[in-house]
């Protein structure tokens, strides 16, 4: 049985799963009341649904129906030879999601239908491309609204696709097989993760980097893509969050992206540095309960 097919958690883990059109079993969690808008939360590079923590997805699941997404390659998701370099195959795998999920656009919910008037999707750090290439592909039909947080849009010169140092040095040790190479290489890219914020939290997201496949960690990072195109033709609402001590994804990103969007939101987390949402949780959730009410 090929890596990419093989059978996703049993429900007793609260895994679910869904079929990309490559036959990629595609693993995501659901929290929340049914009936509440969807949050559709797309995690980062080397990175998985268990990023948001606990905490927080407690929390987001009393105001949302959440649905939270192992990347391919990523976390409970099948481990695919190929697609990571287009952005076709990434807008196939989020809406296989969004289909097993049964979330449904504006005026289209029906019978067993969740989601009516669309969902949030938010985009952290590579899930911006993502969520990008989703839109990109398939338009707003089933999206209400967009949050980039502490998201790069791009890989390439675009300035929404500025990196910072820590994300620089991956590429001298982070896709390497060797274990004590790749650990002391990525032991940098966890610590510049996070300013602030409890141990646990930090040594959960430099595990989430080990766990990621060695070939996957550098398959995201060598293709080449940019959305400037698609962020200035977009017209649903969006808010842009960055922290403003963010070296894996520089703050100017985040700057540029909210500046190609027409009419988004931007909003600088002062004591933060790549994740706003364990570092100034409360911030966050205000942030996101205020874009969702005026939705």
């Amino acid at each position: 049985m090929s890596p990419s097919t093989s059978p996703a958690p049993s429900a007793s883990s609260g895994v679910s799963s869904a079929v990309s059109s490559d036959g990629t079993v595609l693993a995501y969690r659901v929290l929340g009341d049914p009936a509440a808008r969807p949050l559709v939360l797309v995690h980062g590079w080397a990175q998985s649904s268990a990023s948001w923590g606990p905490e927080l997805l407690d929390a987001l699941a009393t105001r949302f129906r959440v649905v939270a997404v192992d990347l391919r390659g990523h976390g409970h998701s099948g481990v695919a030879e190929t697609g990571y370099d287009s952005s076709e195959q990434w807008a196939d795998d989020l809406e296989a999601v969004l289909d097993a999920a049964g979330i449904a656009g504006a005026g289209d919910a029906g019978a067993g239908d969740a989601g009516a008037g669309g969902a949030i999707l938010l985009g952290w750090s590579y899930g911006g491309i993502v969520v990008s290439d989703y839109l990109a592909s398939r338009g707003e039909g089933r999206i209400a609204g967009l949050v980039l947080c502490g998201a790069v849009t791009a890989v390439s010169r675009s300035a929404g696709g500025a990196v910072g140092p820590a994300m620089m040095a991956v590429a001298d040790g982070g896709f390497a097989e060797d274990p004590g190479t790749a650990i002391a290489t990525l032991a940098g890219f966890g610590t510049a993760m996070m300013r602030s914020g409890d141990g646990v939290s930090r040594q959960r997201i430099f595990g989430l980097s080990l766990a990621t496949p060695p070939a996957v960690r550098q398959k995201l990072l060598t293709r080449r893509v940019d959305h400037d195109d698609t962020l200035r033709g977009l017209t649903i609402p969006a808010l842009v969050i960055h922290g403003e001590h963010d070296g894996v994804v520089l703050p100017s990103a985040g700057r540029a992206n909210a500046e190609m969007i027409p009419g988004a939101r931007h909003v600088g987390f002062a004591e933060s540095a790549h994740a706003p949402f364990l570092e100034e949780t409360p911030r966050f959730l205000a942030e996101l309960d205020a874009f969702a009410a005026e939705l």
